[in-house]
Formats: structure tokens, C-alpha cells, sequence
């Protein structure tokens, strides 16, 4: 069973950072690219990063690039979204992304 499991939301003031992790179990985690997208009170799904099985590629939003960076772990089958300059529009619950699936997600506020 495809399991994936966010962690490391929280509240932060506007121009912090948090680093969001997930870790995957019930597939071969190496051989797929995972992204994260996330959604806003009221707002539908927006993608927001992937990166390549190897873990040597990656895209980027225009609303993230140069301020969130993702990367994976393949060694311990997990996924890391950093977050740096944080904005109060980047409030929304977080979720890692594997085809069609997503964990449960991890609440990120940013407030002053």
C-alpha cells in the first residue's frame, strides 16, 4: 500500500523558513518523481515542485522558484521541501505527490 506521509508544518513569521519532509513507503520510491503541491484556504490544488527520480532535476513554480527548494533522500525514501522567505500567500496545507497520490498533508501558516 502506498503510503506517504507529510511533516514539518508549523506557524512562522513572513520571511522565515521551514523545511517540510515525506516519507514514502509501499513502492520502489527511486523510480518515480515526486513533487509537492499544496492548497490555500478556499483555493483548488497548485502544484508547486517536482524533481526527477534521480533527484538531479527539478521545476519550480513562479510563485516558489528561488525560494523553495526540493529534494529527495532515495537512501531513506523520503522527500524535502525547503521553504526560505516565507510570504503569507504560501499559507495552505502542503502535500507530497507521487502520480495520483498525496499524504494527509501538513498545515503551513505564515502570519505576523
Amino acid at each position: 500500500e502506498v503510503q506517504l506521509v507529510e511533516s514539518g508544518g508549523g506557524s512562522v513569521q513572513p520571511g522565515g523558513s521551514l523545511r517540510l519532509s515525506c516519507a514514502a513507503s509501499g513502492f520502489s520510491f527511486r523510480i518515480f518523481a515526486m513533487s509537492w503541491v499544496r492548497q490555500a484556504p478556499g483555493k483548488g490544488l497548485e502544484w508547486i515542485a517536482t524533481v526527477n527520480n534521480g533527484g538531479f532535476s527539478t521545476t519550480y513554480a513562479d510563485s516558489v522558484k528561488g525560494r523553495f527548494t526540493i529534494s529527495r533522500d532515495n537512501a531513506k525514501n523520503t522527500l524535502y521541501l525547503q521553504m526560505n522567505s516565507l510570504k503569507p500567500e504560501d499559507t495552505a496545507v502542503y502535500y507530497c505527490q507521487m502520480l495520483d497520490r498525496r499524504g494527509q498533508g501538513t498545515q503551513v501558516t505564515v502570519s505576523s
